[in-house]
C-alpha cells in the first residue's frame, strides 16, 4: 500500500461548497497520483456527474450498494456500504461521497482495499491533527480535504487504486428522527452514481408504542413504482427496496442509473396517553410527548420580509406566492401584521390586527405591490417587529394564552444600519420578550445561515435554509406549517429528583401540533420499581397537569426478544440530546470560562460515545498504522471552528447601540381577564347535595340549615337549578347502589350536567371524566388529572381524584366532589356531591330543588320538643304557608374531609322535603341532562 493515497472529508454543516486540498510537502513518489484541486475544482477532465468520480467510467464496477437502517424508538442506526473494483488496466480514482442527514452523528467508518482494512477511532481534534502531522512528517501518505461549508452534511473519501483493486467502503451514522407535520421521516440519500449489480435498502422499524402507519412515497420517481415492499406488524415493520440492474437503468438501453435522490420512509406511532410515553431501559429513560386533539392557541405573528434588491426576480415572486397562501391559513383568533424592509423599514399596519377576511385580503394586496430594491437593514426591521409585539402586550391587546412570534425572511447579510452581527443579535435579545419566538428563513446561499440559526435559537425559535428556486414557495409554506399550530405553551417536565439524574432540557416554550418533544435522562432502576412524570402546560382552554407512571422493567422482555432492536437505544438517544443541548448552550454562554467548560463536556461525551462533533476528528488507520487519514469537520471561515463561537451575555447592559429612538415601549399594564374567584369553603354557608342524596339548604337571613332527602329512582334526572334569567341549568342524574340494603336501594348522583345557555357551553361531570362542550368542540379531563379548562370566561379547575370547581366570571361558582369506594365493594358505588354557594347571582326567575331558595323564604321554627331519639329533638317549622314537623340532626359536609366528612347541624324535613320545596319532588324530574325546568 506504499502508493495508496487517501483523501477524505467530513463536513457537518454543508450543502453545496468548494473544496480546498491542504497537503504540505507531498512525497515525490505519490505526487503523480494526486489530482490537486485548483480553487476548489478538480481538473475538467476528471469531473463526473456521479458520486463516484473515475477516469474510466466503464472500467469501474459497482458490484454492491447496500443500505441497512434500524430504527428503535426514533433512534436510527444506518450503515451505507459500497463495494467496487477497478477493472481498468491503469490506476484510477474512486470517490466515496455520501450525504448524511443534517444533525446525524457519524460513529464509524471502515475501508478495505484488497484485504487491507482501515479502521476508525475518535480523537480530540488537536490530538488527531498532531498524529496526522507526525505521520506526514515521517513521509507517510496522508491528506486533508476541507470545505467552505453551508448546511448539508457529506462524508467523502477519495482513493487512487491500482488495476484489479477491490475496495469496500462502509460508513455508520446515528440520528434521532424528529417528528414533523405528524410524521416521522427517515431520509436515506441514494446517489450511487452508476449501476450496481446488487442494490438493496433494508429498513427495520421497532416502536414499542405501536405503529399507526408506515408509508414509502415515490421520492425516487415513478420509475421505481411497485418495487418497494412493506410488511407491518403491531410494533414492527420491515421496508425493502431491491431494484435489479435492469430496473435501475434510466432506459432499457441506458448505461446510466435512475437511482439519484432520497429514499424516504414515513411513519407514525400510536398515542393513547395525554402525558406522553415513558420508555425505560438499561438505566436510561426517554419521554416522548406529542399530545393531540387540542384546540390551537391563538397566534400573534409578525412577518418580516426582506425586499432588498437581491430579492429581485424569482425569489421575490416565490416569496409573494408563499405569503399569500400563508395569510389565507391564518385563523380568525390570530392577530398579525407585515413588515417589509430594505434600507428602510415599512409597516403594512403599525399594530397587530385580527385575521379577518377583509384584513387578510388587504395584506395580500399590499404584498403584491412590493418591488425589491435597495440595501438590507435587518437590525431595524427586527427591532420594529419586537416593538409592535411589546407594545401590544403592554396595552393588554394579547390574549395571555396566545403565542407570539416573528418570522424573518431574508436572503442576505445586513448592508445598511447596524452591520455587526453580534450587535444585532444582542439588540434583538434585549428587545424581545421572553414569551416571544423568532423564526428565520434564509433564502439561497448569500445569507449567513449560521447567524440566523444563532439568533433564532437565542430567542426560542429555529432557522431553515430555503433554496432560491422554483421550490421556494413550497419550502416556505412547509416551514410555516410546522409552526402554524401552537397547541401548548410553557411546558415543564418533572421527575423525582432522588431517582433521576442528568436530565436533558425539560422546559419548553411552545409545542406545535404535529411535532414531538423528547426528554431523556438517567434513572436508578436498581432502587426504583416505577418512574413517574408530571407534565404541566398551558393549553388554549386549560392549565394542564398530565401524569405518567411506568414500570422500569416494562420494556425488558420486548427488547430482549427482538434481535434487530438496538439494546443501547436509550443511552444513544440521551447522548444525542445531551450533546446537541450542550452545543446550543455553548452558543449563548455568557463567559469564556463557561464556554470552555461546556466545550470540555462536549469533547468528553464525544469520546465516550464515539461520535464526531465539532471538537473531535476521526482517524482512519490500517493495522500497521503506516497509513493515516483524518476525517475532520470543516472550518467555516465565517465563524471559526464551529457554530456558536460568539457568546452573548443575556443580562448585559443596554447601550442602545443600533436601537432607533422610536423603540420605547409604553408601560401600561392591562389585565386581559378578570381575576377568577374561588367558592367559599365555610361549612355553614353553602347549599349542597351529597350522599344518598342529602340536600342541605343554607338560609343566610335566618342563619339556618334546612335539610331533606329525595327518594327517587336510578336514572332519574333531578333539576337543581333552572334559571332562565341567567341561562343557567344544573341537573343531576341518579345511579343506584349495587344492591338494596334493608329493602331500600340507595341512590346517588352519578352524573351532573351544567348548561350555560348564553355562552353556549355545556359541562358534564361523571365519576370518570369532566367534559366541556362548545357546539361540536369538546375537551375532556379525567379525575386522574389536575388542571384547568378556560373557555369564554368560564373556568373549570380539576383537582386530582378530589373535586371540580366551575367558576363563571364574578357571578357564580359550583363545586363537584368525587367519592371513590373500593371497586369490589358489594354494595357501594362511586358517586358525586355538589356544593353551591348562596351568594351565586341568580335571577328572580331561578327555580329548581336548590335554585328556588335564591329568593329566601321566611322560616319560623318554634315549639322545640324531645323527639323519639333524645339527641334528635323535634320542632315545628312554618314555611310557605305550611306547618311541618322537623327533626334536629346532623348531615355531612365532605369538602374538607372526603372520608368522614364534617358534621353540619340542620333541621330535617321529612317526606322528600314536602312542604319546604314547591310542589312534589317528582315535579323536578327533567328529561335530559341540560333541560330547563318547565314553568309551573
Amino acid at each position: 500500500m506504499k502508493h495508496l493515497v487517501c483523501l477524505m472529508v467530513l463536513y457537518l454543516i454543508s450543502e453545496v461548497g468548494s473544496f480546498d486540498l491542504i497537503i504540505d510537502e507531498i512525497p515525490d513518489e505519490v505526487e503523480n497520483l494526486i489530482d490537486v484541486e485548483i480553487d476548489g475544482f478538480p481538473p475538467v477532465s476528471k469531473t463526473r456527474n456521479g458520486r463516484y468520480q473515475v477516469e474510466d467510467d466503464d472500467k469501474i464496477g459497482l458490484y454492491s450498494y447496500k443500505v441497512q437502517s434500524t430504527i428503535t424508538s426514533r433512534l436510527a442506526n444506518t450503515m451505507i456500504q459500497a463495494k467496487m473494483v477497478n477493472n481498468a488496466k491503469r490506476s484510477q480514482h474512486i470517490v466515496f461521497d455520501v450525504q448524511v442527514p443534517k444533525g446525524a452523528f457519524i460513529d464509524n467508518f471502515t475501508m478495505d482495499v484488497n484485504g487491507i482494512t482501515f479502521t476508525s477511532s475518535i480523537r480530540e481534534k488537536s490530538e488527531a491533527r498532531r498524529m496526522y502531522s507526525q505521520a506526514k512528517a515521517k513521509g507517510k501518505a496522508a491528506g486533508i480535504v476541507r470545505s467552505n461549508a453551508l448546511d448539508m452534511e457529506n462524508f467523502k473519501t477519495e482513493v487512487n487504486v491500482p488495476p484489479g483493486t477491490r475496495i469496500q467502503f462502509e460508513l455508520h451514522y446515528q440520528e434521532m428522527i424528529r417528528r414533523k407535520l405528524s410524521s416521522y421521516e427517515h431520509v436515506i440519500s441514494m446517489k450511487p452514481g452508476r449501476l450496481a449489480k446488487h442494490m438493496e435498502v433494508d429498513v427495520r422499524i421497532i416502536e414499542p408504542q405501536g405503529l399507526r402507519y408506515v408509508h414509502v412515497p415515490n421520492s425516487l420517481g415513478d420509475h421505481f413504482d411497485g418495487i418497494t415492499t412493506i410488511s407491518k406488524g403491531e410494533k414492527k415493520a420491515h421496508v425493502s427496496f431491491k431494484p435489479t440492474m435492469a430496473q435501475q437503468r434510466k432506459c432499457p438501453t441506458c448505461s446510466s442509473t435512475a437511482v439519484d435522490g432520497n429514499f424516504v420512509v414515513q411513519y407514525d406511532v400510536n398515542r393513547e396517553k395525554t402525558g406522553g410515553e415513558l420508555e425505560i431501559f438499561n438505566g436510561y429513560f426517554i419521554h416522548f410527548f406529542a399530545p393531540e386533539n387540542l384546540d390551537p392557541l391563538p397566534k400573534n405573528i409578525l412577518f418580516v420580509i426582506d425586499v432588498s434588491g437581491s430579492m429581485w426576480g424569482l425569489k421575490m415572486k416565490q416569496t409573494i406566492e408563499a405569503m399569500k397562501a400563508i395569510l389565507s391559513e391564518l385563523r380568525a383568533a390570530d392577530q398579525f401584521s407585515l413588515i417589509d424592509f430594505n434600507h428602510n423599514v415599512r409597516c403594512w399596519r403599525d399594530n397587530l390586527v385580527s385575521a379577518t377576511p377583509a384584513q387578510v385580503e388587504d395584506a395580500k394586496k399590499y404584498i403584491q405591490t412590493i418591488h425589491p430594491n435597495g440595501g438590507t437593514n435587518i437590525n431595524e426591521a427586527l427591532l420594529r417587529a419586537t416593538f409592535i409585539l411589546n407594545e401590544a402586550q403592554n396595552l393588554g391587546m394579547l390574549d395571555p394564552n396566545s403565542v407570539s412570534m416573528i418570522v424573518l425572511v431574508s436572503d442576505g447579510d445586513p448592508t445598511v444600519g447596524e452591520l455587526k452581527l453580534t450587535t444585532i443579535q444582542k439588540n434583538v435579545k434585549q428587545s424581545i420578550k421572553d414569551e416571544f419566538s423568532l423564526f428565520c428563513l434564509g433564502i439561497g446561499f448569500d445569507v449567513d445561515y449560521d447567524f440566523l440559526q444563532r439568533i433564532a435559537t437565542d430567542n426560542r425559535g429555529m432557522a431553515q435554509r430555503i433554496f432560491g428556486n422554483q421550490e421556494t414557495s413550497a419550502q416556505m409554506k412547509k416551514f410555516y406549517n410546522q409552526v402554524s399550530t401552537p397547541l401548548l405553551k410553557k411546558i415543564q417536565f418533572n421527575y423525582p429528583q432522588e431517582s433521576v439524574s442528568d436530565v436533558t432540557q425539560s422546559s419548553f416554550h411552545n409545542y406545535f401540533g404535529g411535532s414531538e418533544i423528547v426528554v431523556a435522562g438517567k434513572v436508578d432502576t436498581e432502587n426504583l420499581q416505577h418512574l413517574e412524570s408530571i407534565v404541566t402546560a398551558t393549553a388554549a382552554n386549560a392549565e394542564l397537569v398530565m401524569e405518567t407512571l411506568r414500570d422500569v422493567e416494562e420494556l425488558d422482555g420486548f427488547m430482549k426478544k427482538d434481535k434487530y432492536a438496538d439494546p443501547e437505544f436509550t443511552k444513544k438517544l440521551w447522548a444525542y440530546l445531551t450533546v446537541n443541548q450542550m452545543l446550543a448552550e455553548r452558543n449563548t454562554a455568557p463567559t469564556a470560562a463557561l464556554k470552555r467548560n461546556i466545550t470540555k463536556s462536549i469533547l468528553q461525551m464525544s469520546l465516550d460515545h464515539h461520535i464526531v462533533t465539532p471538537f473531535t476528528a476521526m482517524l482512519i488507520e490500517n493495522s500497521e498504522k503506516d497509513e493515516i487519514m483524518l476525517a475532520d469537520q470543516p472550518k467555516d471561515p465565517r465563524r471559526g471552528c464551529c457554530s456558536g463561537t460568539l457568546g452573548l451575555t443575556p443580562n448585559a447592559p443596554n447601550n442602545n447601540k443600533g436601537i432607533p429612538a422610536w423603540a420605547n415601549v409604553t408601560a401600561v399594564p392591562v389585565s386581559f381577564m378578570p381575576e377568577q374567584r374561588s367558592p367559599p369553603v365555610s361549612a355553614v354557608s353553602i347549599n349542597r347535595v351529597d350522599n344518598d342524596p342529602h340536600f342541605i339548604i343554607y338560609l343566610p337571613k335566618s342563619q339556618k340549615n334546612i335539610c331533606f332527602n329525595i327518594n327517587s329512582e336510578p336514572g332519574d334526572i333531578l333539576n337543581l337549578v333552572s334559571d332562565r334569567g341567567t341561562g343557567v341549568v344544573v341537573n343531576g342524574q341518579l345511579i343506584g347502589a349495587k344492591k338494596a340494603e334493608n329493602k331500600k336501594l340507595n341512590t346517588y348522583f352519578g352524573k351532573i350536567g351544567f348548561y350555560f345557555k348564553t355562552k353556549g357551553l355545556k359541562v358534564e361531570i361523571n365519576t370518570e371524566t369532566i367534559t366541556l362542550k362548545d357546539g361540536s368542540y369538546s375537551i375532556a379531563l379525567t379525575w386522574s388529572d389536575t388542571g384547568h379548562i378556560i373557555r369564554k370566561q368560564l373556568l373549570i379547575s380539576v383537582k386530582k381524584e378530589s373535586n371540580v370547581t366551575i367558576t363563571v366570571g364574578e357571578e357564580m361558582s359550583f363545586m363537584v366532589l368525587l367519592h371513590r369506594v373500593w371497586k369490589n365493594h358489594p354494595v357501594n358505588v362511586d358517586f358525586l356531591g355538589i356544593y353551591i354557594p348562596p351568594e351565586n347571582q341568580l335571577s328572580p326567575e331561578a327555580h329548581g330543588l336548590i335554585g328556588q331558595f335564591a329568593a329566601e323564604p321566611e322560616v319560623y321554627i318554634h315549639h322545640q320538643r324531645p323527639g323519639q331519639i333524645p339527641e334528635k329533638p323535634q320542632a315545628t317549622m312554618e314555611v310557605k304557608g305550611n306547618k311541618l314537623t322537623v327533626t334536629r340532626g346532623l348531615q355531612k359536609d365532605y369538602r374538607t374531609d372526603r372520608v368522614f366528612g364534617t358534621n353540619v347541624q340542620c333541621w330535617f324535613v321529612h317526606n322528600s322535603g314536602k312542604g319546604f320545596i314547591d310542589g312534589h319532588y317528582k315535579d323536578y324530574i327533567v328529561p335530559h341532562l341540560y333541560s330547563f325546568l318547565k314553568k309551573p
